[in-house]
């Protein structure tokens, strides 16, 4: 009877193993043809070309305007763009993000902590587009008041929308990475007469570096990966690289969505370019965070 138990039950393990192994090959397997199916169309304009011959790979990366009724594609750009764009979304939100963690998890009162969280979690459950309505007739509205050019649509507009949209992600990470510090940290600091500000910016952030370093990963893709709200508050031009912050920008995936409802041929395929520039871009990102948070890790 015990044997017979024993023969079930390891029957049973090796079933949730088999259903665990397919679950993640799916994963696998969902993220390779994504990737593949991408890079052939991506390839193409590079490879076979058209009637004309191979676009030129240099052209396309480095081109300061997109004009596909031209036959012109250029995304450089945008590149500039989605890279300023993002840059200062992390400057402005991960400072807001950790300094609120920190007031979360080590100074606010339980039902004001609470309260705060509740507010921040309703930021993640709050649609991309609506966002983007936000920012339009808010934001667009504030940066014309300021803008020498008299435009809200602008390389501004979109860092603050993507500041926003990128706090709920790493508020709720830092704020987990803050609590998993061992309270015998804070007692030992407190001990040898460290001041509550002492204690958070010298031992709490310094111990819960690793989660932190995480959320920011995550932010850094939540804020390149965004469309929606972007597009209502950018402009989206034609050309040019981006030399002020009241400047209209045309961000990588802004171009894609934009475009790819009535896209055809040659600037169908061009989109497909962009899209494997966008996940090459990603990659690098995020490759590059991970290797700073390791290092940063093991100092």
């Amino acid at each position: 009877m015990i044997k017979s138990e024993k023969s079930k039950q390891g029957i049973l393990d090796k079933s949730f193993n088999i259903l665990f192994l397919i679950s993640a090959c799916i994963a696998i397997i969902a993220v390779l043809s994504i990737a593949v199916f991408i890079f052939f169309k991506g390839s193409q304009p590079f490879i076979h070309g058209n009637a004309e011959g191979n676009y030129s790979l240099w052209k396309f990366l480095t081109g300061t305007y997109w004009k596909p009724s031209n036959g012109v594609f250029g995304i450089g750009y945008m590149i500039v763009a989605s890279i300023f764009a993002t840059i200062g979304a992390l400057v402005i939100g991960v400072p807001i993000s950790l300094l609120t963690a920190i007031f979360i998890a080590e100074i606010a009162p339980k039902k004001l902590a609470s309260i705060v969280r509740t507010i921040i979690e309703l930021l993640a459950s709050i649609p991309s587009v609506l966002y983007g309505v936000f920012g339009y007739e808010v934001i667009v509205k504030f940066v014309r008041t300021i803008s020498p050019y008299n435009v809200g649509d602008s390389l501004l507009s979109v860092i603050f929308i993507l500041s926003i949209m990128i706090l709920p992600t790493i508020v709720s990470i830092s704020e987990s990475a803050i609590r998993a510090v061992p309270s015998a940290y804070k007692e030992a600091a407190y001990g040898l007469g460290a001041t509550k500000t002492e204690v958070i910016f010298k031992t709490i952030l310094p111990a819960g570096k690793s989660g932190i370093l995480a959320a920011v990963v995550l932010g850094v893709g939540r804020a390149i990966g965004e469309t929606m709200a972007v597009i209502l508050v950018a402009g989206n031009p034609e050309g040019n690289i981006p030399r002020s912050i009241f400047d209209q920008v045309r961000l990588i995936t802004n171009n894609i969505v934009l475009e790819q409802g009535y896209a055809s041929g040659l600037h169908e395929e061009m989109l497909f370019s962009t899209g494997i520039v966008l996940f090459m871009f990603i990659i690098i990102v995020n490759l590059a965070l991970n290797i700073i948070r390791k290092g940063v890790v093991n100092e």
